[in-house]
């Protein structure tokens, strides 16, 4: 609301903020026309160029090179998520003795990334879901490709849309999913279907 009046008397304020994909969707269910006053950017991945430098040129500047295979093999661990990319840059720089990185260091810090991920990053997240939100996140990995249908989601659970919908809404609540069309569920945190599969669904 003050926003609004800030808005309407043309005073000069700015205000940056950021959230998940539903973050329109919320501001306009907050309050009627919320969603209009602002602009929303998306903010994805780093592309190619950009998630290289990331790793690159940090290490560079403090005279340590990779080599090209072992960049390759971070980027398509990381898929440019900016956090995974700041993960994988410090263990390999944990792990290689000297200049230059190379794929075999770069292996290794994956295994101690993965790890450090499980027990923390991705722990914390499955932790503070319920019982059915965490197996309806374990439904959403099984599934085997993201985004997701809804309504298979539900039937790899066997429960009807309506009686899933309030689970799902709940995990979109806490941040761990998001909706990216209508009818659709995917996870907000990249690499968590993965995660799963790894600890949760043996």
């Amino acid at each position: 609301m003050a926003l609004h009046r800030i808005s309407q008397n043309k005073l000069p304020l700015l205000f940056f903020g950021a959230g998940l994909p539903q973050l329109a969707k919320l501001a306009g269910e907050a309050k009627s026309y919320a969603e209009r006053l602002f602009d929303y950017p998306e903010i994805d991945k780093l592309n190619h160029k950009s998630a290289t430098q990331a790793i690159v040129i940090p290490a560079r500047d403090e005279g340590v090179l990779y080599e090209k295979d072992a960049i390759k093999l971070i980027l398509e661990e990381t898929n440019g998520y900016p956090f995974f990319l700041q993960v994988w840059g410090s263990h390999v720089w944990e792990v290689a003795p000297s200049s230059p990185i190379t794929v075999e260091h770069a292996k290794t810090a994956t295994n101690r990334a993965l790890k450090a991920l499980d027990s923390g990053f991705f722990r914390v997240r499955y932790d503070r879901l319920t019982p059915q939100q965490q197996d309806y996140a374990r439904a959403m990995a099984e599934v085997g490709h993201l985004p997701a249908k809804s309504t298979q989601i539900a039937e790899e659970l066997g429960f009807t849309v309506k009686r899933a919908a309030p689970i799902r809404d709940g995990l979109i609540k806490k941040g761990m999913a998001y909706s990216p069309g209508r009818g659709l569920i995917n996870f907000s945190v990249p690499k968590f279907d993965e995660f799963l599969k790894r600890i949760i669904c043996k």
